[in-house]
């Protein structure tokens, strides 16, 4: 562990990488499905054909998945060979620097597609650049995850460290959002009539700003002065059998993989919550987001305070119910007699209170779990956890995507709209579920 507490501005620079992958990650989770089978009245034309699997698979709900079966192999590997690096800069910033600039890469061509028509060309190219461009990212994310534990030391300092990442997350999930906002910027002040060439111009842009963030920690930490963990040698089956028999952490990664099915939910389904729910301009989705992300932090403070006087099991499953069933809310979303923007932007502070809670939490017990099992074993596996975590968490983003697109079978345009209103009603059902698995959890 750190000789001293990180620096505030250590701090900062370290959230700064989360920041920067943030919004990458939940651009994609915000853009994907609206870019390539957008509704009917978005002003563009869908670019991936709807055609269907055994009559339930979308292709690109197909695509996400396959995506997460390549995780499947590299998540792991990464972290092994994270964990047992022997490099003279350490275990991590090395790994991290060199998946930067590929990431920024592959995730713009995610964008680009081959054609701007309806094609199976543009589902082959898809699928292959976005396995790409989930690889770069994780290559960044797990050793940067893993060096949470080691500049943390002890429960406090790691409930506080999780907020700065907290808070970084959330803030890449307002930036990203606000991706329509910065297309009709472009569409106005440049005199882009494309749609399609004003969402690849505010997506390039942001990218090139997630990459940039993502610099940041390598400059601002040293692991060599900031840490002191030791390189495992525990072979790669073992380590990885001994986390998958651990009960706690089993636990946690269950309730973890259903909250992230349900955000990913409001995140994918927001621009069609406003535009084919509410008749609303895109742009107020980036607006929502922003408002519920900006309003949870004014609870950020409870929630520390909270974090050392009562258990966090108990904080957790209160936050999970109370996001269920705010989901669920949303199914009657256009069909009260509340004015269109009063309804949306009340769902925001509503659920802006338990994500506060779910955005820090998590980070933290995660980081108490990695350093418990290393303290009892003798080996420090903190890559490894956090591995299966981000493999548990993309693939809760990936059904949340899969979801989604396959619900929009059953209506995703106005006075057409069933597949988006259960689409919130799968999310709020898996949210409660979570819940009430998280009851199982033994505080560390």
């Amino acid at each position: 562990m750190p000789e001293r507490p990180l620096s505030l501005w250590r701090q900062f620079g370290y959230a700064c990488g989360m920041l920067g992958w943030s919004i990458m990650i939940n651009i994609l989770a915000v853009m994907l499905i609206y870019f390539y089978i957008p509704p009917s009245n978005s002003g563009m034309g869908q670019l991936i054909p709807q055609a269907t699997i055994l009559g339930i698979f979308t292709l690109l709900s197909l695509i996400a998945a396959s995506g997460r079966l390549f995780d499947a192999i590299t998540d792991p590997l990464i972290a092994y060979w994270s964990d047992r690096s022997h490099h003279p800069k350490g275990r991590r910033i090395p790994f991290m620097k060199v998946a930067i600039l590929p990431s920024v890469f592959f995730g713009i061509l995610v964008f680009l597609p081959l054609e701007y028509r309806e094609s199976y060309s543009n589902v082959w190219w898809l699928a292959v650049i976005q396995a790409c461009f989930y690889l770069s990212l994780t290559v960044y994310i797990i050793p940067y995850n893993a060096l949470l534990p080691e500049l943390a030391p002890g429960s406090e300092a790691k409930v506080r460290l999780s907020t700065w990442l907290s808070l970084a997350f959330v803030l890449g999930i307002i930036i990203s959002s606000q991706t329509p906002a910065i297309a009709d910027l472009i569409q106005g002040g440049f005199q882009v009539s494309n749609r399609h060439a004003a969402f690849q111009l505010a997506i390039g842009g942001l990218y090139v700003l997630g990459g940039a963030f993502m610099f940041i920690p390598l400059f601002s930490i040293d692991e060599q002065r900031d840490c002191s963990g030791q390189p495992a040698t525990v072979p790669l089956m073992a380590a990885f059998r001994h986390i998958l028999t651990h009960r706690n952490f089993l636990i946690f990664i269950t309730a973890d993989f259903s909250y992230f099915v349900s955000i990913t939910i409001i995140s994918s389904g927001m621009l069609y919550f406003v535009k084919v729910l509410l008749f609303l301009n895109e742009g107020i989705g980036g607006v929502v987001m922003g408002v519920m992300v900006l309003f949870s932090l004014l609870f950020y403070p409870l929630v520390v305070r909270l974090a050392n006087r009562v258990e966090k099991r108990k904080l957790v499953i209160w936050s999970l119910l109370s996001l269920g069933v705010a989901l669920l809310w949303l199914f009657f979303l256009g069909k009260g007699p509340l004015p269109p923007r009063v309804q949306i932007f009340g769902f925001a502070l509503i659920v802006a209170i338990p994500t506060a809670f779910l955005g820090i939490l998590p980070y933290a017990i995660i980081a108490e779990i990695a350093e418990q099992d290393g303290s009892h074993t003798g080996q420090q596996k903190e890559a490894m956890f956090f591995a299966v975590r981000n493999f548990s968490t993309k693939l809760g983003q990936t059904v949340g995507i899969m979801a989604f697109a396959i619900l929009t079978l059953l209506g995703k345009d106005p006075f057409d709209d069933l597949g988006i209103r259960l689409a919130a009603v799968f999310g709020g059902v898996l949210c409660i579920l979570a819940g009430l698995i998280f009851t199982q959890f033994e505080e560390p």
